[in-house]
C-alpha cells in the first residue's frame, strides 16, 4: 500500500492501465472485420479511434473504436440506415455475438473482456483541416444525419497538451474517466478526454491532488454545458445522448466534487488518511488505500 499522495496516484495509474493481454484482445478481431466490411462495402480505410488509439483507455471498461471510412456510394442521407446496413452485415458474419446500433457506431461484443468489445463508426471522409494536416469525417450524429469529426485532428490536440505537461494530461484524463466507469456516469468519454485536455492547457503544472479537483470543480460550475471543439471541427461536443442522461451526470458530478473538495481539503491539512478515503470513495473504493 503507498505510503504518499504520489505513490497512491502512481498504483492508482497503474492499475487503469491496460494489460499486454488486454492490448493484444483490443486488435484480435480486426482482420475479420476487416473482411467483412470489404467483402460488403467500398472500404476506404480501417483505423483505430478512442480511448485505445489515443493512450487513454480504462483496463477492463474501454473498448475498442474504429473509424471505417466506406464509399460514397455505400452511404445514404439518412445515418441511421447506414448503421442499420453496417450492423446487418457484420451480424450475418457473426451471428452469434449479439451486434447491435450503439450510435455512433455498430457494437460488436466479441469475447468476455471489454478490450474484446468493437464499435465500428461508419465515416465519409469529406475534408480537410489544420492547413490539409488532418483528414474530415461525416459520421452518425444519433439523430439520423451526419455531424463532423477527425480523429486525427483531436489525437493531435491531446498529445500536444500532454507533452506540454511532461506526460502528466493522459494520466488526469485517465482518471477521470476511471470516475465515469466505475460510478456508471453517462457521460461521454470523447468529451471528458476534451474537457481535461482544454483544462490543462490553461495550466502552467498539473498535480494530480490538485486537477482532479479542480476538473470535477470545472465540470459541476458550467453544468456539463456543451463545449466548443478546440480543433474548430465537430462544433460543439455533448456530454450526454439524452436529457435524462445528463440529468444523471449533472447528479453524480455534484457528489464526485464534494468527494474531491473534501479529498483537497485533507491533503492540505497533511491528513493523508482523510485524503485517501475520499478518493476511495470518489472512486468506489478502487483507489489505494493509505498505509502509515
Amino acid at each position: 500500500m503507498p505510503r504518499t499522495v504520489a505513490e497512491g496516484f502512481r498504483d492508482f495509474l497503474a492499475s487503469l492501465t491496460p494489460s499486454s493481454t488486454e492490448s493484444l484482445a483490443s486488435t484480435s478481431h480486426r482482420v475479420s472485420i476487416e473482411g467483412c466490411l470489404k467483402n460488403n462495402f467500398v472500404l476506404n480505410r480501417l483505423f483505430r479511434t478512442g480511448s485505445f488509439g489515443n493512450g487513454t483507455s480504462i483496463s477492463g471498461y474501454s473498448d475498442v473504436d474504429y473509424f471505417a471510412s466506406l464509399g460514397r456510394d455505400d452511404l445514404s442521407a439518412s445515418s441511421s440506415y447506414t448503421l442499420t446496413r453496417v450492423r446487418d452485415a457484420i451480424d450475418k458474419r457473426f451471428p452469434n455475438t449479439g451486434v447491435r446500433v450503439n450510435c455512433p457506431a455498430v457494437r460488436v461484443p466479441f469475447g468476455t473482456i471489454a478490450s474484446e468489445t468493437t464499435e465500428i463508426v461508419p465515416a465519409d471522409c469529406v475534408s480537410t483541416a489544420g492547413n490539409q494536416k488532418y483528414l474530415v469525417y461525416d459520421i452518425p450524429d444519433c439523430e439520423g444525419g451526419w455531424m463532423r469529426s477527425s480523429p486525427d485532428a483531436h489525437n493531435d490536440y491531446v498529445r500536444s497538451i500532454n507533452n506540454k505537461h511532461t506526460g502528466r494530461v493522459k494520466p488526469l484524463i485517465r482518471f477521470i474517466k476511471a470516475w465515469k466507469y466505475f460510478r456508471q456516469v453517462p457521460i461521454s468519454s470523447f468529451y471528458l478526454e476534451l474537457r481535461v485536455a482544454k483544462y490543462a492547457e490553461g495550466e502552467t503544472s498539473i498535480l494530480y491532488e490538485y486537477d482532479v479537483q479542480r476538473v470535477f470543480d470545472l465540470l459541476y460550475r458550467n453544468n456539463l454545458a456543451n463545449m466548443q471543439d478546440p480543433m474548430g471541427v465537430s462544433g460543439y461536443v455533448r456530454p450526454c445522448k439524452t436529457e435524462v442522461m445528463l440529468d444523471d451526470a449533472r447528479s453524480k458530478i455534484l457528489t464526485a466534487s464534494v468527494r474531491a473538495d473534501k479529498a483537497l481539503e485533507a491533503y492540505k491539512k497533511d491528513d493523508f488518511k482523510v485524503a485517501f478515503d475520499y478518493w476511495g470513495l470518489l472512486w468506489d473504493g478502487k483507489f489505494p488505500r493509505y498505509y502509515k
